[in-house]
């Protein structure tokens, strides 16, 4: 992979990929004059005047300040030669969150430092950890990242700091994760003090072998836990019973470490970090760190009129088709320019896109794009970060693996192609721009999806709501179980080990499958149990489907069973690294799906019909006509079928399926409704499936905006008579079994989550719902029937009830 080195581009300002057109005079704006010298509205202008003429894609921009910075001294317990190669790095002095937040890790504190994208938050750890390391020549640390690309960059800085101070030179910070080879790993754990690697790879490399890691553990000073707010759902769930079997193993070799985590800004960051580490937590959450005046814009792609999706409905110009153009624009106006998507197939395809646009106007700009994500080789990713940092790549289309701490400093715009989940994560892309002081743009381009719809049309919600809190559920038994499994492996349980973590009931159950049993000294797994290897720590639970290219004996990947017939059923379209393949068949029973290399114009996305059975009511209230419960739920699913889509969003055809059914025990949030009020809403009997149906779709589409998840994590049903309630009922569960925490935030949530939901469906400009709003791409019924009107009448008529 190269790039071609030039010193400027051609004419930047003189030639332009769309027709000039227009100003943004006429749209709302946060602040009525835009500051002096605005670079970010300077962009914003350059690029609303290349819209298509008739188009008014611009739904709302803010001007955001400046801040300025607060430093603090270098604290008197920090070793003269880390602050010497810190100074030598360019930090005269810390900023104050970081100052406080290294004091309380050395006094021994596990702390939590939660501050903006580029706030330094390295130097929080880094200070303590190299201090430390410098007083005991025997001391250790280890870092856990979620991404091998933070991994990296962080080793850099670390090694960089080290090579600065002779005191400092024989702690040799090293990666040991899935690109270290064999031999090197054996060199990491027999001379690194500081070691960089993931949950995944301290699950099954060094908790598993910890008898290896004797002399590591036992003079383990200081765990980081980089960018924790990405812990969420089953994900965090695992890796917080992870970082407990850490605290356990090191407690078997006399050592207690301090644990200090980073985090993007986020609700009640101490009490969610004491949940992921299982121990009382300080927080740092002043931020002293500066940043330059930033601009943000709501953008809305249009509908298209010669294009139409399921059932006749709308459909909007593709978010990534969008995002390429104006990354492209951008790109001629000479801004350096990063865009957000959600799949790595969209970051090639917008590369792509992009270098198209460019290459109408000058083939030299064209070669400084490039695609990144996940599953290129380590040496690749290292070189597409130097040319993003040295500017040798003018733009970059990249899913979130950018999003996470890696420094490229002087990006000048960022563009976010669909909402990413969560408010947490829409600033950590943000602050990609903008991270040399200056000003800098941010356009959030909206997808064909209602919490897109609603965040765009309602401002407030994105701009000037307080980040979510993070959902784990460690108590989850469906995740407990496995873990415990691999934690009695690695050191028998006692009793009292058992009673805190209250797995009791677990183990019982457990122990009647043979797989664990109990003895006068603990709970032992069985003989010849290999628990680690069954347990994916980033959500699949069951077993494990491997994917292999028939063709070559190649295997691609794996999905677990529970998800396998929806992603991986005959027909369905696989991506791995760039490559397209097609799936031929799928084995259940045994586990292997074989593919076939191929490159279809179209994607897939499967259809799925849903059964509900309620089998324990967890807490109900009454709101006169209005139930709302928390309960556990046995859901069935069957893929039916799948549709096949065009990037534009129009539907080519429907393809029939008959797939074993799959069962799931989890955790809903439910809502029955009396027929009486319904009727009293303006919504008559003939009325109440297609009203339940789009309410369930579009609260589906909205849960994200108040619990950490994403669309796929939930499911819904919904039912104008359901056998257990005998009223018409609403169901939104959580798609992972035991839950993930979901549908217990939705509970506590529900008026504003409902309220949203509605305002959602009532702001989309379509006639009588689309994707925006009501439409659903795994709905097992064809979207059919849907009642858009009838969802807003009958969300207003619940608030109504329970507000």
């Amino acid at each position: 992979m190269r790039f071609r080195r030039t010193s400027s581009i051609k004419n930047p300002r003189s030639v332009q990929v769309w027709p000039r057109r227009r100003t943004n005079s006429e749209y709302p704006v946060s602040s009525p004059v835009p500051a002096a010298g605005n670079f970010g509205r300077t962009l914003l202008d350059r690029v609303l005047a290349g819209t298509p003429g008739g188009e008014h894609p611009l739904t709302h921009v803010a001007d955001l300040p400046a801040r300025d910075s607060q430093y603090a001294q270098w604290p008197s317990w920090a070793d003269p030669d880390v602050v010497g190669a810190l100074r030598a790095s360019g930090i005269e002095l810390p900023w104050t969150h970081q100052a406080d937040a290294a004091s309380r890790a050395a006094a021994g504190s596990h702390v939590v430092v939660a501050t903006g994208t580029a706030s330094g938050k390295s130097l929080a750890y880094q200070l303590p950890i190299l201090t430390a390391l410098a007083a005991d020549p025997r001391a250790t640390a280890l870092y856990l990242s979620p991404t091998k690309a933070l991994g990296a960059d962080q080793i850099r800085s670390a090694s960089g700091l080290c090579d600065a101070a002779e005191s400092l030179a024989d702690i040799y910070p090293n990666a040991f994760d899935g690109d270290t080879p064999a031999e090197v790993r054996q060199w990491v754990r027999a001379n690194s003090r500081w070691v960089f690697t993931n949950p995944d790879m301290l699950h099954i490399g060094m908790l598993r072998a910890h008898q290896r890691w004797a002399h590591f553990f036992r003079n383990l000073r200081y765990v980081v836990v980089d960018e924790c707010h990405s812990y969420r759902g089953v994900f965090g769930s695992n890796v917080a019973l992870v970082l407990r079997r850490l605290r356990r193993i090191c407690r078997r070799y006399a050592a207690d470490p301090v644990f200090i985590l980073a985090s993007a800004t986020t609700a009640d960051p101490g009490s969610a970090a004491a949940r992921l580490i299982g121990a009382p937590c300080e927080q740092v959450v002043t931020d002293g760190s500066p940043h330059g005046p930033r601009t943000v814009a709501l953008w809305e792609p249009p509908l298209l009129a010669e294009v139409t999706g399921e059932n006749g409905a709308p459909v909007r110009r593709a978010a990534g088709t969008e995002a390429a153009r104006i990354m492209a624009d951008l790109m001629i106006e000479g801004a350096r320019t990063l865009t957000f998507v959600r799949s790595r197939r969209g970051a090639e395809l917008t590369a792509m896109n992009t270098r198209a646009l460019l290459a109408q106007v000058d083939p030299e700009l064209a070669e400084r794009v490039a695609a990144y994500r996940a599953g290129y080789l380590a040496e690749d990713r290292r070189e597409l970060e130097a040319a993003l940092a040295d500017g040798t790549l003018l733009g970059a289309a990249t899913t979130n693996a950018l999003e996470l701490g890696v420094d490229i400093a002087g990006l000048d715009a960022v563009v976010v192609a669909g909402f990413p989940g969560t408010v947490a994560s829409f600033w950590q892309q943000a602050g990609r721009s903008g991270r040399r002081g200056q000003g800098s743009l941010v356009v959030l381009v909206a997808r064909d999806d209602p919490l897109d719809t609603y965040l765009v049309h309602h401002p407030a919600a994105l701009l000037d709501k307080p980040v979510e809190a993070t959902v784990t559920d460690p108590s989850n038994p469906y995740v407990l179980g496995p873990q415990l499994l691999c934690a009695a492996l690695e050191l028998p349980l006692g009793d009292a080990e058992v009673a805190e973590l209250g797995a009791l009931e677990v183990l019982t159950d457990l122990a009647a499958q043979g797989l664990i049993r109990r003895r006068a000294h603990g709970w032992f797994v069985t003989a010849d149990s290999n628990p680690h290897a069954s347990v994916d720590i980033r959500g699949g639970i069951g077993l494990q489907v491997a994917i292999v290219d028939a063709q070559s004996g190649r295997m691609l990947g794996t999905v677990d069973g529970g998800r396998a017939p929806a992603t991986a059923h005959p027909g369905a379209v696989h991506l791995h690294q760039g490559e397209s393949f097609v799936v031929d068949s799928l084995d259940l029973e045994n586990g292997l799906a074989l593919v076939h290399a191929e490159t279809p114009e179209w994607s897939t996305s499967a259809r799925e019909n849903t059964d509900i059975v309620v089998t324990a009511v967890l807490d109900s209230s009454e709101h006169g006509p209005v139930t709302v419960a928390l309960t556990e739920v046995e859901v069935t699913h069957q893929v039916v079928g799948y549709l096949r889509r065009l990037p534009s969003g129009e539907v080519l055809d429907a393809v029939e399926l008959d797939m074993p059914p799959q069962r799931l025990h989890t955790r809903a949030v439910m809502y029955t409704v009396t027929p009486e009020l319904m009727e009293r809403a303006g919504i008559p009997a003939d009325r109440f499936p297609g009203a339940l149906h789009a309410a369930e779709h579009a609260a589906i589409g909205l849960l994200p905006l108040v619990a950490t998840c994403d669309r796929g994590d939930i499911g819904g049903v919904s039912t104008a008579l359901h056998a257990d309630t005998g009223l018409p009922t609403v169901f939104v569960y959580d798609g992972h079994q035991g839950g993930a925490g979901f549908a217990d935030r939705g509970h506590a949530e529900l008026t504003p989550w409902l309220r949203a939901t509605r305002d959602a469906i009532a702001s989309c400009e379509c006639a009588a719902g689309c994707p925006s709003c009501v439409q659903s791409p795994k709905c097992g019924n064809g979207n059919n029937p849907l009642d858009k009107d009838g969802a807003v009448r009958l969300l207003s008529a619940v608030l109504d009830s329970i507000c």
